[in-house]
């Protein structure tokens, strides 16, 4: 949102203040932790009387063909106290370069902008360009155009204002799925909370970046922004990575889920926060479908406000951006739903019941469907419980298996809320129906908050693919192995066990027929994955210490090999920094991993010993972090535990300070320094 402050302001020469305060006192106010200030980016904005008004360029491309396009723009201009005002629209292509223009037309005023930009007359400008041998944007050639907005009054230059825009085609087909340019594209999709693990929820591209390469790394490509609208600065990087996006309004609407959540401030201000988010979203390529709530608890019941809420609020998006699909994450999927009844969605989000897709089917035969939430399994990295064989399904905050299990969750695929489903049960059901158009995983990273199947002291998710300090678990490399075209074998669990102890052993894999296990040499056997199990398995494989490897065969040769070693004690520390070089800006971050290892050079899979993290330099320790959702050590302190072998440092520049930030861990067996760079 924005607010034109110009006549408040004093007279040239005299002080002004500007307060922005955040009122974040009643508690709670949302369902997982979502930050407590002001944690997104605040801009001070100076312009001529004549100017662009905040997000007020829209672009769209109704006609794109092999060999031109029609790109659309659209402008609403603050015209200030001068004669003839004049509007020229420019495009640029990716390296700067000018390859369209033309002159806007004047078509009339708009009162509502009047009022929230404090100007007399705010001119509303279009015009269609014809833009020859279009570059489309893809998910693998995500080329991006520039509009430039140049406004004059009597000829003089008063504003000049950029927008990057892609060119693409969508559509979404009841019985085929999504198609991107005319090609089918499933959506490979997971949730993702706003928040960034240990250095918190204030934005930080770079860390946003971060947890997009790991999505991307795994086949991810697809984003849903759940539950509410992302940082302006993940929709630009989901623009310059390549992913798809369900950009997400609301979590509830009238009815509340938490006490003093939005519903306290729905009726008054949901009309004006929707359209801020749609007009500050709807350039974006990569956004394809927006949602208007999740699991809103209007589904449900007689008086029909879901039915004309839903309307209304469908009738506001429409009347933004008429280009993209529009749907919701339901969870009441029977043809009751009263927002499937309102007849306004143009696709249904499906959360969780894979076994109600063919049902779904059925009762809307014309109906496009996604999985708009999916999975819920439960995973700690590195807990490995035996057998791996029974999949549990638990209820919220399970007493019992607290007890049982010292807050930890199985690293095996077989432990997953009561209203869910394993990750292959899951992915399945999405795989084999052409007609839902993709899934999106509960959830790809750990999030802060929401605990299930615990409370405290664990105080963050394990709902995650990969941990709140990004090392993926191993149902990453399930995904892995079906989402992507990568040679994939990866084998679990760890093998340090104790005499007497059977072990379930579970690899997943790609591009290979089978896979042979080895215990010190000795084969156990070989394993192929079916269509319904989507992993190799030998279950109850008696320990013995020394190594397991996993041989992979392809016509009947070797392809691949992977070992897992019997480790000793821990006796040093491996430092190993995502980036060995940042940028002295004060804000650049590179992550470090932290692994604990024995006297023979052998990764400890078990470590749990505590670590003191020092940063001296051009630099500062700005977060430390396990993956233990129940570890209660402050994620901004100086020391951390191993969790099953690994811990995380995120080292931050300083700024205006080069040089080397030198970062240095110690245990009560060793330490370890590294130095990063600051440039």
């Amino acid at each position: 949102f924005s607010y034109d402050i110009t006549s408040a302001l004093n007279d040239w020469g005299e002080m002004n203040v500007v307060a922005v305060r955040c009122d974040n006192s009643e508690e709670p106010n949302s369902r997982w932790y979502a930050g407590c200030g002001i944690y997104r980016n605040v801009r001070l904005i100076c312009t001529q009387e004549s100017y662009v008004v905040y997000d007020g360029v829209y672009v769209t491309t109704p006609r794109v063909e092999e060999k031109s396009a029609t790109v659309h723009v659209e402008a609403r201009v603050a015209e200030g106290p001068f004669g003839e005002h004049r509007v020229v629209f420019g495009i640029l292509d990716s390296e700067g370069r000018k390859v369209a223009e033309a002159e806007a037309e004047h078509y009339g005023l708009d009162e509502s902008e009047m009022v929230l930009n404090d100007s007399e007359y705010v001119g509303q400008w279009s015009s269609d360009i014809e833009l020859a041998s279009p570059h489309r944007w893809d998910l693998d050639d995500t080329y991006l155009y520039t509009v430039v907005v140049d406004v004059y009054a009597e000829d003089k230059l008063m504003d000049s204002y950029s927008r990057e825009f892609g060119i693409r085609t969508i559509d979404w087909n009841a019985d085929k799925g999504f198609f991107l340019n005319g090609e089918a594209v499933k959506l490979l999709g997971v949730c993702l909370h706003h928040d960034m693990g240990c250095i918190g929820t204030a934005v930080h591209p770079r860390a946003l970046e971060r947890e997009l390469m790991i999505m991307k790394e795994m086949g991810v490509n697809a984003i849903r922004t759940s539950h509410n609208p992302p940082a302006p600065q993940l929709l630009d990087l989901c623009d310059r990575m390549g992913f798809l996006v369900m950009d997400e309004a609301f979590d509830m609407w009238r009815q509340p889920k938490k006490e003093f959540d939005y519903s306290k401030y729905f009726d008054n201000w949901h009309e004006r926060d929707l359209r801020a988010f749609i007009k500050r979203d709807r350039n974006h390529p990569c956004v394809v479908m927006w949602s208007i709530g999740n699991e809103i608890p209007e589904q449900r019941g007689e008086d029909g406000d879901g039915i004309s809420l839903t309307g209304h609020l469908v009738e506001i998006l429409r009347e933004m951006d008429d280009t993209r699909y529009v749907t919701s994450g339901c969870d009441a999927v029977f043809p009751g739903n009263n927002l499937f009844r309102s007849g306004a969605l143009d696709g249904f989000g499906i959360n969780y019941h894979p076994q109600m897709y063919d049902s779904m089917r059925v009762w809307f035969p014309d109906k496009r469907l996604i999985g708009s939430e999916t999975a819920s399994s439960f995973n700690s990295r590195g807990v490995y419980y035996q057998p791996s064989s029974d999949v549990e399904r638990l209820s919220s905050y399970d007493e019992q298996y607290q007890r049982d299990h010292a807050n930890q969750c199985n690293g095996y695929d077989a432990l997953c809320a009561q209203w869910g489903n394993t990750h292959e049960e899951a992915w399945k059901a999405v795989r084999d129906r052409d007609y839902i158009a993709g899934t999106f995983v509960w959830t790809g990273f750990d999030y802060l908050g929401e605990p299930t199947p615990y409370w405290w002291p664990s105080r963050s998710s394990y709902f995650g693919i990969v941990d709140l300090a990004g090392f993926p678990k191993d149902q990453y490399y399930l995904y892995q192995s079906e989402w992507t075209d990568k040679k994939v074998l990866h084998l679990f669990p760890h093998w340090n066990w104790s005499p007497g102890d059977s072990v379930d052993v579970v690899c997943y894999y790609s591009q290979a027929d089978e896979v042979e296990l080895l215990v010190n040499g000795k084969s156990v056997g070989r394993s192929a994955k079916t269509r319904d199990m989507l992993h190799a398995q030998w279950l109850k494989v008696p320990w013995e210490p020394g190594k397991i490897e996993a041989v992979a065969y392809r016509d009947g040769s070797p392809c691949a090999r992977t070992v897992r070693y019997t480790a000793g004690k821990p006796v040093s520390l491996k430092l190993t920094p995502d980036r060995q070089r940042i940028s002295s800006d004060g804000y650049d971050l590179s992550y470090v991993t932290v692994e604990a290892f024995d006297a023979e050079g052998k990764p400890v899979p078990t470590a749990s010993d505590m670590l003191h993290f020092t940063v001296t330099g051009a630099g500062e320790l700005f977060g430390v972090d396990n993956g233990n959702a129940a570890d209660t050590l402050s994620l901004k302190g100086c020391n951390k535990q191993l969790f099953n072998g690994k811990a995380l440092a995120v080292v931050r520049s300083l700024k205006g300070e080069r040089g080397t930030a030198i970062l240095t861990v110690s245990s009560e067996w060793g330490t370890a320094s590294t130095g990063i760079r600051v440039r």
